[in-house]
């Protein structure tokens, strides 16, 4: 099959696990994603997010084609959807939409953005990914998602699931995350013991079989916030995560990752 590229063009899309409406939704797709694709069966395509190399199967009728040269030019994130409510495009119809946190906002240049040949005006400030990241900025951004639900493949504030939030967070500060907690296990440089741990470095967790399950964002070395039942703040020691609710723990802590320069001290 000939190369074919396309954008996501609604705000949010369910990516699923095979091509059948009944099928697991695995991931999202957000505004402004863009795919290549891999295989046709209409009206399902299977794509692979050029973003986290994630794969799936989507209904076509929620992407737009473009051309190599606007896929390549689509990979620029400089300018993503903030992390607020009300983020609305206007589309060329004059027609609404509405944009989950972090996406993208391609080609935006004077209150515009393109999804390949389709003009949307921006109706916000975009957050510029350009300024320099600290913990406490990342944490900032990290609590506007508090008490959203969780949702397995989720990636928006009305459902995420643990490793799509921590990659959303990331987003908005141009660290490329991949999708799945496993595979976020493998980036960023090792943090030796829980109470050297600064203020938005990520604590990954595994199950009895030793595979990695859950992850989340430090807020210091004795709190963490992450999406479990909803995205929530719980005490975290060297056994793991303590949910006072169920009155245990209900993640065991395997190792703590940073990705960023440690928080400077006041």
């Amino acid at each position: 099959m000939e190369q074919i590229f396309a954008i996501c063009r609604v705000a949010v899309a369910p990516i699923r696990a095979s091509s059948a409406d009944q099928a697991e939704i695995t991931t999202q797709l957000l505004f402004g994603d863009q795919v290549e694709v891999l295989e046709k069966a209409e009206p399902w395509w299977r794509i692979r997010n050029a973003y986290d190399g994630y794969e799936g199967w989507i209904d076509f009728k929620q992407l737009g084609t473009l051309t190599q040269t606007e896929y390549e030019a689509c990979k620029q994130r400089t300018a993503l959807v903030p992390a607020a409510v009300s983020n609305q495009v206007i589309a060329a119809d004059g027609s609404t939409y509405y944009l989950a946190a972090s996406g993208n906002l391609p080609a935006y240049s004077n209150g515009y953005c393109k999804l390949g040949k389709e003009e949307f005006q921006v109706l916000f400030e975009p957050h510029d990914i350009s300024a320099q990241t600290t913990g406490l900025k990342l944490v900032d951004s990290a609590l506007f998602y508090l008490n959203a639900p969780y949702l397995w493949g989720g990636r928006t504030l009305f459902g995420i699931d643990c490793s799509g939030y921590v990659q959303a967070v990331f987003a908005l500060y141009g660290i490329a995350l991949h999708r799945d907690a496993s595979q976020q296990a493998a980036q960023g440089e090792v943090v030796n013991f829980l109470p050297e741990a600064q203020t938005g470095d990520l604590a990954f967790f595994d199950n009895a079989d030793g595979k990695i399950i859950h992850v989340g964002i430090m807020l210091n070395a004795n709190q963490i916030i992450h999406a479990s039942g909803k995205v929530r703040i719980d005490a975290i020691d060297d056994q793991g995560i303590y949910n006072p609710e169920l009155g245990r723990y209900s993640h065991k802590l395997r190792i703590i990752k940073r990705f960023i320069n440690p928080t400077p001290t006041p």
